[in-house]
Parts: C-alpha cells; structure tokens; sequence
C-alpha cells in the first residue's frame, strides 16, 4: 500500500505554504507492520530531500544519524525502515516562511488523521517539533479526546507520559532538515526521545 494514492489534497486551501512542494508519502508498506510513527514539520522545499526520495536525500540523511545517535544498528534508511517505523510530515506543502499559521496546521492535520488511520498497529508517535505537536493536538480535539500534548515548551514537558490513538506520544525537536545540524544542544534529547520510543514500539 502507498500512502500517496489514499491519502490526497483536494482544494489545496492554505495560503501559506508552497503548494508545489505538496507531498504524501510514495512509498510502499505493509500497514500493519508499522509501530512507530515519526512525523516532522513540513515537506522540504527540494522533493530531492524528501524521506523516501532516491539516493540520499537531506532528510534521510539526519533522520538516519538521529537514530544512529539513539544507539539504533541502522546503516541505511532501509533499515530504519524494517523497524518498522513509518515517516511522514504535519504538513503536506513545503514553508514560504519561517512559521505555519495555525489554520493551515488544522487544515493539513485532516490529511494527517487519514493517513494515521490506515496504520492499525502503531504502538508509538514521535512527534518532532511544534508543528507536529499541533497538528496531532487538532486531531485529538476532533475525534473528542482532549489534546495529547499539554500546552508548554517541548524542554519542559520531554519526559512525561501522553498517548494519541491509544499510542504513547513523544514531544520532541525536529530531526529531519538542515536544523538538525545546527542545533546541536537538541541532538542529546532527540536521541534519547527517539530511544525511548523505540522501545515502546518494540514492546
């Protein structure tokens, strides 16, 4: 099953973001097998560097070192892959900006919940950064949970017990993209997030 050809954008409402950066997840999976969900902020400008892109794309490239530095024996983005862990981004268009606005989150999170919804199995979600925690947050409220992540910056709540779909949630920062290299303080705490959540995938 490709996520691309169930899970698609119709109207393209939002204003802004870059609509020719528009992206779902080609790639091929077997749902039930999946565990851990990553999900990221946006799709990259370049659809070069998008996760399942050929070749080594940018986001495949942090990604993989993120799990690396989690203690993961992965040598390839395929082999993150057989975990069984699933990536996918919040919001489906690339940014014109430095934020997203709130009602974009909400409009994309609906693309988001459906994809969500042809995994059954998931045990786990990492949920790298603000934008994630919100689109995930829109669609507890939706489906009439209270919102998964309390409200407050990610170092303050890390570490605490939340659940989505059943599923433990991880609050975390963003590994996919050229930030990753940057923000070096952060790599420490996305490497245990992402630890701790393979754990819980693995059971």
């Amino acid at each position: 099953m490709k996520p691309s050809d169930l899970v698609r954008c119709q109207a393209f409402p939002c204003t802004d973001v870059k609509h020719g950066c528009y992206a779902v997840p080609e790639i091929d999976i077997t749902p039930d097998k999946i565990r851990l969900v990553v999900i990221s902020e946006v799709s990259p400008e370049d659809p070069a560097d998008g996760y399942y892109a050929p070749g080594s794309p940018l986001f495949a490239q942090t990604t993989l070192l993120a799990f690396q530095e989690a203690g993961a024996a992965v040598s390839s983005f395929a082999d993150i892959l057989r975990l069984g862990v699933y990536l996918t981004t919040a919001i489906k268009c690339g940014k014109t900006g430095y934020g997203i606005q709130t009602g974009t989150i909400k409009e994309c999170s609906w693309l988001l919940e459906q994809e969500l919804a042809l995994l059954p199995n998931v045990r786990a979600y990492l949920l790298m950064g603000d934008v994630a925690i919100q689109a995930v947050n829109a669609i507890a409220r939706r489906q009439g949970a209270p919102r998964s992540i309390p409200a407050g910056s990610t170092y303050k709540i890390r570490g605490g017990t939340f659940t989505f779909r059943d599923a433990r949630a991880f609050p975390s920062y963003l590994q996919a993209g050229p930030s990753f290299f940057i923000e070096k303080s952060k790599r420490k705490m996305i490497a245990e997030d992402i630890a701790e959540a393979l754990a819980v995938a693995r059971g």
